[in-house]
């Protein structure tokens, strides 16, 4: 019974965590005392029935003495481990009698609650171990004893050891945890601004230069394409960006020498040839029967907006695939003898129609015009015009007057005009289907009245014309491409007209009058449009050859004055200049000549000698003259090949101008040559260009010659950009200046 006791009174001082610890061995010892009361009733053996102290019952004491071993083990473990503020320290007599009553109907209870956990624990860790699972037990069996000396303590109206400084100390932590969360955040907040700020520095001081840098000398290249098959005679060439990389691809006509025989081709092989901008790559190759004349790009197939780059030979004209080289459609023609010429849609299907000139061989000066569909068909046939004068080929050119009536200039030494709905209404007996090409222009028409022949003339004198060109910045032959906004420019402006050799006049569009006239010395190349100075009226570049020295001039275009003349060693050359539009409004002319003259006019003959003078220069260089600076040429680069054609390509987004060369390269053991193209960043190379200074001429108190520090600073900071001039007609006729 003492040991009945003292389960009592230990149930009713502990917790119900405790129970559950204890449980198991406390069920254990009552069922056996309760086993041993009963058998002692049943066989009325001696003893007391109360449930006093001093009662004796020899049942239960063997019981007692059975377990009295983990009994003393249970019953000492409070002192030894939780200590006199435990739920099993001493308390008053009162609460543990009050308890003891209580411990035999919660006996069951307490076994029942233990299996339960114990399935519970089961439950949520499956795949644990039996250890695993007994060390979480344990530790559940702290927390409910830390829970339950809480409790006890508030039981006993007084504070455990844990009490309220414990509750102070975990608040004190939470509290600087929550702090240092805060410092965190803002350390945060202050640190990757920073770095984000610093990592943009760098990439704006270190990458970007460095893609400039590598695109720069991307844009440099050079690459040997087919032979030299007539030695200066150019190939045809053209630009048009057909990748989508935002440069503008080389498309260039290439001529190959081979060994094997061809039926019809002998031992040459034809082929028109695309090739990158940034980096010389072969982008395709297109095989001809016949050698390329010209190659034309800005055509658009139908409405795929493919875009279409048009070869042109002395036969055959085939629309390829700029993208791919593939064959869209070809159309067969005899005695080719012109490029093609945009057109306004003829025919209502809003695909804009070609127009060519043919000449036959066996007939003198009978001329032909041939309208072909954008789709690649013939409109009716060729429409035939008898010529009586000689020359070259004028045209044929596109324009559009003021009252909006398109006529096209054409002519064999003559120019003359005719009107487009003349030529659709002789090519296919109808009348065009679009209104604007139904218009007459009465004032052009008046000009044909005065004359009995059918033909508006233009120009018509005992002098042939040489070059008729429309005065469009950065107007050549080989930018003449096939796009609506170049030749909506080209068809409404004032033209240049070189005749006689010597003669430089402009034309006005407006009555067909000459503007002014220059004579000087013969013009072998066509002349180059630029702005030499700030009135808006495109100035003229031109060049010309006698007796080993090359004179170079530009003529204003408003008067016909001389701006600025140099003269160089050079012999005749066949190439023309390039006039480049620049971030100051004016125009900077490349041209290619030798070594420049320096000293007075009378001087020239005693300062080149006839044998230097009538010799080939070894070493022909490219020069830089821009207005800003007329006494100082930039000298670009120098090489020993033969420039024969070449062109300029702008770069909106980097501001900056490729020059592109074909050279004919000579090659030992007495062969033809090749042909070079070559690319060149003009702002990369103008850097590493040297500074040639001209005399600074006879004018009295000479200026000062600008500082070599200047001039660099000056052209290191040169930009360019492409320079559309746009012309706007008024009462009166076009009005100058009109540049966008």
């Amino acid at each position: 019974m003492h040991v009945d006791r003292r389960r009592s009174n230990l149930l009713g001082r502990c917790p119900r965590a405790v129970h559950h610890r204890y449980l198991p061995w406390l069920s254990r010892g009552s069922i056996r005392g309760e086993m041993a009361a009963a058998l002692s009733r049943a066989l009325k053996l001696p003893g007391k029935k109360g449930s006093d102290l001093g009662e004796y019952d020899p049942l239960t004491q063997a019981d007692s003495e059975d377990e009295s071993e983990e009994d003393d083990l249970v019953l000492n473990y409070p002192r030894n481990g939780l200590g006199r503020d435990s739920c099993l320290g001493t308390g008053s007599s009162k609460l543990r009698g009050g308890r003891s009553g209580r411990l035999v109907g919660a006996e069951d209870e307490a076994q029942e609650d233990e299996e339960e956990e114990e399935d519970e624990w089961r439950e949520r860790l499956p795949s644990k171990s039996r250890q695993d699972r007994d060390e979480m037990k344990g530790t559940q069996y702290w927390s409910h004893k830390d829970s339950g000396r809480d409790r006890a303590g508030e039981d006993r109206g007084g504070s455990g050891a844990l009490g309220g400084s414990g509750l102070g100390v975990h608040s004190t932590e939470a509290e600087q945890k929550r702090m240092r969360m805060k410092h965190a955040v803002r350390s945060a907040f202050f640190l990757v601004p920073l770095v984000c700020a610093t990592l943009l520095v760098l990439l704006c001081a270190f990458l970007i230069p460095c893609k400039k840098g590598e695109l720069e000398k991307r844009l440099q290249w050079e690459k040997v394409l087919g032979d030299a098959k007539n030695g200066v005679t150019p190939p045809a060439l053209a630009l048009w960006d057909v990748d989508g990389d935002s440069f503008e691809d080389v498309f260039l006509a290439v001529t190959e020498l081979t060994n094997d025989t061809h039926p019809t081709q002998g031992n040459k092989v034809y082929s028109a040839v695309a090739l990158s901008a940034v980096s010389g790559q072969v982008l395709w190759t297109h095989f001809m029967q016949e050698s390329v004349m010209y190659i034309q790009c800005g055509l658009h197939y139908g409405n795929q907006h493919t875009p279409v780059v048009l070869l042109i030979s002395k036969s055959l004209i085939v629309a390829v695939n700029g993208t791919s080289g593939r064959d869209l459609w070809s159309v067969q023609l005899k005695d080719i003898e012109s490029q093609a010429v945009l057109l306004p849609d003829l025919q209502g299907d809003s695909v804009p129609d070609l127009l060519i000139a043919t000449l036959p061989t066996n007939v003198l000066l009978d001329l032909s015009l041939t309208l072909i569909s954008g789709t690649g068909e013939k409109l009716g046939r060729p429409v035939s015009f008898n010529l009586t004068a000689g020359g070259k080929i004028m045209g044929p050119l596109l324009h559009e007057t003021q009252q909006g009536a398109y006529y096209i200039l054409f002519g064999i030494g003559n120019v003359e005009a005719i009107s487009l709905r003349d030529i659709y209404f002789n090519a296919t007996g109808r009348t065009p289907r679009t209104p604007a090409l139904q218009r007459r222009d009465p004032g052009w028409e008046g000009l044909k009245k005065k004359h009995s022949s059918s033909f508006i003339h233009i120009y018509r004198g005992t002098e042939p014309v040489d070059f008729l060109l429309p005065l469009v910045a950065g107007f050549s032959n080989n930018r003449k491409s096939l796009d609506t906004v170049s030749n909506l420019n080209s068809t409404r402006s004032d033209w240049a007209l070189v005749y006689g050799f010597s003669k430089l006049s402009v034309l006005r569009q407006k009555d067909m009058r000459k503007e002014w006239t220059f004579n000087s010395a013969p013009i072998h190349n066509q002349p180059a449009p630029g702005h030499f100075n700030d009135d808006g009226v495109l100035d003229l570049f031109i060049q010309h050859s006698a007796n080993g020295i090359m004179q170079a001039q530009v003529v204003d275009g408003a008067s016909g004055h001389i701006f600025w003349t140099a003269e160089f060693v050079c012999p005749r050359l066949s190439l023309e200049p390039s006039a480049v539009s620049t971030s100051t409004g004016q125009s900077a002319f490349l041209f290619w000549a030798s070594e420049p003259i320096k000293g007075q006019k009378n001087a020239t003959k005693t300062t080149v000698t006839p044998g230097i003078a009538a010799a080939e220069p070894l070493i022909r260089k490219l020069f830089l003259l821009h207005p800003a600076y007329p006494t100082i040429l930039l000298e670009l680069t120098s090489t020993t090949d033969t420039a024969v054609t070449s062109a300029v390509s702008y770069l909106e987004r980097q501001k900056d101008a490729t020059y592109i060369t074909v050279s004919s390269r000579p090659t030992p053991e007495s062969e033809p040559g090749v042909h070079v193209v070559k690319s060149m960043s003009l702002k990369a190379a103008i850097p590493k260009g040297q500074i040639i200074r001209l005399e600074e001429g006879n004018k009295t108190g000479e200026p000062v010659k600008p500082g070599a520090f200047e001039v660099n600073k000056f052209f290191r900071r040169l930009s360019f950009k492409h320079q559309v001039r746009r012309v706007r007609y008024s009462q009166t006729g076009p009005l100058k200046g009109c540049v966008q």
